[in-house]
């Protein structure tokens, strides 16, 4: 393994200026079935890549995010340097009331 990566213990390469965000997300409140679920806008298949247990998604892997710094934060609002690092987004699909609605970028937790 490079030094640009680490490995989370399912060694799962995590690229430098990343990190393993956790494999939890809770679902938006008074979602009902149907549910989708996209990594980076890709759809998942449940019982593989992801289960669902009560109100949350529980995924197979560790999801992962950019770490984001003040100073890379600054650089980037600056337009001085791009960074493209790593950075998974969680988007569900689910019905509430009988319409269809999309929850993005939900939070993952440990």
């Amino acid at each position: 393994m490079s030094n640009e990566e680490t490995s989370t213990g399912s060694e799962q390469k995590v690229p430098k200026g990343s990190y393993a965000a956790g494999r939890r997300v809770t679902l938006p409140e008074g979602a009902e079935q149907p549910i989708v679920v996209f990594i980076n806008g890709v759809a998942q298949t449940e019982g593989t890549d992801y289960i669902l247990r009560g109100n949350e998604i529980l995924f197979t892997r560790e999801i992962i995010k950019e770490a984001k710094t003040g100073k890379k934060k600054l650089i980037m609002l600056l337009g001085v340097v791009g960074f493209y690092n790593k950075d998974e987004t969680i988007d569900v699909q689910f019905q509430r009331d009988g319409k269809t609605e999309l929850a993005g970028d939900l939070p993952v937790a440990k």
